[in-house]
């Protein structure tokens, strides 16, 4: 496994938007660094530039965001768009929360890896993350 630093898998989660909720992206930042990942958890009301800019400053392979306020379809449309401009087209970007079946597709389109539900398994998630960021590095020639 061909990780950025160390064999380590460094994951952004990020909670967008004016919901203050963070329990969550709390506990899935507890899940993943248990699962042996590199967690950087950037707080509060962020704003997809603020994301953007930790996930390059820490050279994320992964950026969680945690959604719960139904603003999932303007965030994350400009979340993407800010990541094509830095050329960081190879981090994964998935998404937990409310997100309501209809959304999933137009959230794809836009190059959400996956979206996850309150309930999910917390080893389908570190699962999830392992397997693709993987597939990320191969396809990339692990040139990072």
């Amino acid at each position: 496994m061909l990780m950025a630093e160390k064999g380590k898998i460094r994951v952004v989660i990020a909670k967008p938007g004016l919901d203050g909720h963070d329990r969550g992206a709390k506990v899935i930042a507890r899940a993943l660094r248990d699962a042996g990942m590199e967690v950087i958890y950037t707080g509060l009301r962020q704003t997809p530039e603020q994301i953007v800019t930790a996930a390059l400053q820490e050279d994320a392979d992964v950026i969680g965001l945690s959604i719960l306020s139904g603003a999932h379809n303007s965030i994350c449309p400009r979340l993407m768009q800010l990541l094509r401009e830095k050329q960081m087209d190879d981090v994964l970007v998935i998404i937990g929360g409310i997100i309501p079946d209809a959304d999933l597709p137009g959230l794809k389109s836009l190059g959400v890896s996956a979206a996850f539900g309150p309930g999910t398994a917390m080893q389908e998630i570190v699962e999830f993350i392992t397997a693709n960021v993987r597939k990320i590095k191969a396809s990339e020639g692990s040139s990072r």
